[in-house]
């Protein structure tokens, strides 16, 4: 098991664990399809690619369920649904 998903801060981050399982699970699509990973991790595994990319902020879900990077907006990403 991955030590990130032992925590609920991750779960927080994102807004819930719904939303985190479809995050993780888009990205991962995305990654087997070629998309490059948007950490520097010495690892070919795409999960904790995936893990390291939330953790960092450097995806999250839109509001119409599509992952996007920090790149794709000038301003970041709100961190939960609480802080709305």
């Amino acid at each position: 098991m991955y030590e990130e998903l032992k925590d609920d801060a991750l779960i927080d981050k994102v807004g819930g664990r719904f939303k985190l399982s479809t995050l993780i699970q888009k990205r991962l699509v995305a990654l087997m399809k070629g998309a490059p990973p948007l950490v520097d991790l010495d690892t070919k595994d795409r999960m904790k690619i995936v893990l390291r990319e939330i953790m960092e902020d450097k995806i999250y879900l839109d509001m119409g369920g599509n992952v996007r990077t920090v790149a794709d907006q000038s301003d970041q990403p709100p961190r939960s649904l609480s802080s709305l």
